[in-house]
């Protein structure tokens, strides 16, 4: 479908919204958490997809992991452009829910058969909290540090030796 349109086709594109569009807004949402935003996000992807749909290479991936890492590319930009922060009162942050809690209600979600999940938990604790922390609710590495109360050069690399990890087990 992507090869369709990098050749301009736009029923492809309008195909790959149909396909993809809702679990796309659900991971912008986690991490920007708002919906309107996570619109926004979905929508300056799929510009992107438009643009640059031919430099997407299947050797090095899938296309729903390749449209995944742009979603969450674009949240967390978003999310760290200082003119689209809102400031809140502690009540109103607190009613915006626990991000970590988000993180580890997500992992719980994933079906006990499943390939990811049975690849997750392979993988060391702290690592696999790592991961689902950083491309499930968008944490920084230094918010993942304080969370788990470790070094960032030790997260970075739970994290750059977690994500290999689960590459070879899900090829």
């Amino acid at each position: 479908m992507l090869g369709r349109i990098a050749d301009g086709e736009r029923s492809a594109l309008e195909n790959l919204f149909r396909l993809e569009a809702g679990r796309m807004i659900a991971i912008a949402r986690r991490i920007v958490r708002r919906k309107d935003l996570a619109e926004e996000v979905v929508q300056d992807v799929f510009c992107t997809v438009w643009r640059r749909a031919s430099q997407f290479d299947a050797a090095k991936g899938s296309a729903r992991a390749w449209l995944t890492t742009i979603v969450r590319h674009r949240a967390l930009n978003l999310l760290r452009d200082s003119a689209r922060m809102d400031f809140h009162d502690p009540a109103t942050l607190a009613d915006l829910g626990d991000r970590a809690g988000d993180a580890q209600h997500a992992y719980d979600a994933l079906p006990p058969g499943d390939e990811l999940r049975r690849c997750l938990d392979e993988l060391e604790p702290n690592r696999r909290q790592s991961i689902v922390m950083a491309y499930v609710v968008g944490f920084t590495h230094g918010e993942i540090a304080s969370q788990l109360k470790a070094p960032v050069g030790t997260v970075k690399a739970w994290i750059r030796r977690g994500v290999i990890a689960l590459r070879e087990c899900l090829s």
